[in-house]
């Protein structure tokens, strides 16, 4: 009897265990390989070998400028599987099956799908507490109402009234460069452009959060950049489940960063929420929606403020930064903007949102940064629900999708045997395939930030090229990089002359 009872209770322990982590992967991927899709075996531990690629590409310098090796660089594990396996492929993190798609007509289908049937992976617990439950990890019902808030306060009616603090940003920014070429008594100087713009579009997204400016800010940024360090490291590894509850040390230093950023995001809010001058920001769309249903807590408000005061630094900076770079490297273009500027602005010395829609080049130059650079290097799904992808390929429900957007915007099938090189005339007529081209993603889960996203960056770099001549550093290193966002893993050394 009690032999019995030890096997019944081994199996009934080992059964679960044996159906999730071997019969499941195993029958999905047989389920794949039956249509033709290969990719790594379920056994050969996927995750490590896409680390190893990762730690080879970012321990090797790269000083040669050009577009070729973006791919290699920032998404190794798709670059060579991809070539190995074709596509699309199947992959593996830990037991989660991930299907790697790069078709233009079935990433259109996913990312406009309005029936629930792909929605986000679910965020790591470092993330989390980087994002907090903001829109970037929320789904269901909870999304559709932070949604409809947020969207109230990046429509364009309301980011043109930014403008003119976008413009005084800038401007003191742009001071300050003015100050260090008279103090060094020189025409020009040597300057971190990716270090410079990350402090221009923090102040700008204070101003525009909270009515306040980078120094009032200054420590949450700083917060959230140790975060960032420390949820990478997650990113690229399998999640243990309940390891975010052990005390490591690295746990620990999460903990504390998590805790004091929401504090001083709490502290900012309470300190601003009564304040006249906060009448046009995020903060008082947050507090104030305007339909009387949309109500967020304390705690949602401050999550969507931690949300977007890492987004909306990260992903217009590191925008501004390749353009730079690209423009310092290509000094026609660069000649085209200015010339451009000067004729759409006139007397003026700063651009508004009179002529904004007139500054035709530089809108094509930022978005062929956006395609060979785009700061969001991949995007990732998942399935639902079984779904049959442009009616050829089964899906079952619980598959992650990875869309490798740095890939696509640089395949020759698509865009060209000038597909590596850098021709914002690509962007001169109509827009290519909707699923070719998605750097602020499509559909209804379009990025919330566009309208600013874009409006800074072309007030930006307009501003720039008219007053500068930019040219690159000979001490910069070439070297894309995947973090949170794609960025130049030893910043964007470049040379600035005043005109």
């Amino acid at each position: 009897m009690n032999f019995l009872f030890i096997v019944s209770l081994f199996l009934l322990t080992i059964f679960p265990i044996l159906f999730k982590y071997l019969w499941v992967p195993l029958r999905t991927q047989l389920h794949f390989r039956r249509q033709g899709v290969g990719g790594p075996s379920y056994f050969a531990n996927s995750t490590a070998i896409r680390q190893r690629m990762l730690a080879e590409v970012e321990s090797s310098r790269t000083v040669s400028f050009n577009h070729d090796g973006v791919v290699h660089r920032v998404m190794p594990h798709y670059y060579n599987w991809s070539k190995m396996y074709g596509e699309p492929f199947l992959y593996w993190y830990g037991t989660q099956a991930r299907l790697a798609v790069s078709d233009p007509d079935m990433i259109k289908e996913m990312l406009v799908n309005k029936n629930g049937s792909f929605g986000k992976i679910p965020l790591s617990p470092d993330l989390k507490s980087l994002f907090g439950a903001g829109l970037v990890g929320l789904d269901g019902e909870r999304w559709v109402v932070h949604r409809r808030i947020t969207s109230q306060a990046f429509n364009m009616e309301r980011v043109k009234e930014w403008v003119p603090e976008i413009v005084d940003s800038v401007g003191d920014m742009m001071s300050k460069w003015d100050a260090n070429i008279e103090a060094g008594n020189k025409s020009e100087f040597e300057f971190d452009v990716h270090k410079e713009l990350h402090q221009l579009s923090a102040d700008i997204i204070s101003r525009t959060a909270f009515g306040s400016n980078f120094s009032e800010g200054k420590r949450i940024f700083e917060l959230q950049e140790q975060q960032v360090g420390l949820a990478l490291q997650a990113f690229r590894n399998v999640y243990i489940p309940g390891s975010r509850f052990m005390p490591t040390k690295r746990n620990r230093t999460m903990w504390k960063l998590e805790k004091e950023t929401t504090e001083l995001v709490t502290k900012l809010i309470e300190k601003n929420k009564n304040a006249k001058q906060i009448s046009n920001t995020l903060l008082a769309t947050l507090i104030t929606p305007s339909k009387k249903d949309d109500t967020l807590g304390l705690k949602e408000i401050v999550d969507e403020c931690k949300t977007f005061y890492f987004a909306g630094k990260e992903t217009t900076a590191n925008l501004l930064t390749w353009a730079c770079l690209l423009l310092g490297l290509h000094q026609e273009w660069q000649s085209k903007a200015r010339e451009e500027v000067d004729r759409v602005c006139s007397q003026n010395a700063y651009p508004s949102v009179a002529n904004l829609a007139d500054l035709k080049i530089i809108t094509m130059i930022l978005n062929e940064a956006l395609r060979l650079y785009p700061p969001p290097v991949m995007m990732m799904l998942q399935a639902f629900v079984n779904v049959k992808l442009v009616d050829r390929l089964d899906v079952p429900a619980g598959t992650q999708i990875l869309l490798p957007m740095t890939a696509i915007h640089h395949d020759v099938r698509i865009w060209g045997k000038d597909a590596n090189e850098f021709n914002p005339e690509r962007f001169l007529g109509p827009g290519k395939h909707l699923g070719a081209f998605f750097p602020f993603s499509m559909g209804p889960r379009v990025c919330v930030g566009q309208n600013l996203a874009i409006v800074e960056a072309k007030i930006v770099l307009a501003m720039i090229v008219r007053r500068y001549s930019l040219t690159v550093s000979p001490s910069y290193i070439h070297a894309p990089m995947q973090s949170i966002t794609l960025q130049p893993q030893y910043g964007a050394q470049m040379m600035l002359t005043r005109r």
